[in-house]
């Protein structure tokens, strides 16, 4: 049996902080002041690391693409930690049906 432990957490680009009680691996997610509300992961507190959103780098064609607040279409958000190593949470679009006229 696994036992649950606190896991303290905070948001390198604003002040949110927040502590969960959970056995299993995870990581805690918050809509993120500094990235423009975009949902961003927060680090294990004491960790030194970047969190940054990575815009879109190509033209859209009706996808529909996960957008910051100010209207800019992001791609992915990447974590990078002091000792190289980095995660990165992809932004995958989704794509549109015009059922009367794609059938």
């Amino acid at each position: 049996m696994l036992l649950a432990v606190d896991r303290y957490w905070r948001c390198p680009n604003c002040s949110e902080v927040a502590v969960t009680r959970r056995a299993d691996p995870h990581t805690q997610y918050h809509p993120c002041r500094g990235l423009r509300g975009l949902n961003a992961p927060m680090v294990p507190a004491g960790t030194d690391a970047k969190v940054e959103a990575v815009p879109w780098g190509d033209m859209l064609h009706g996808e529909l693409v996960q957008r910051d607040g100010e209207g800019r279409p992001t791609s992915a958000i990447r974590t990078e930690r002091a000792d190289g190593s980095n995660d990165i949470t992809v932004l995958a679009p989704s794509a549109r049906l015009n059922w009367k006229e794609d059938r």
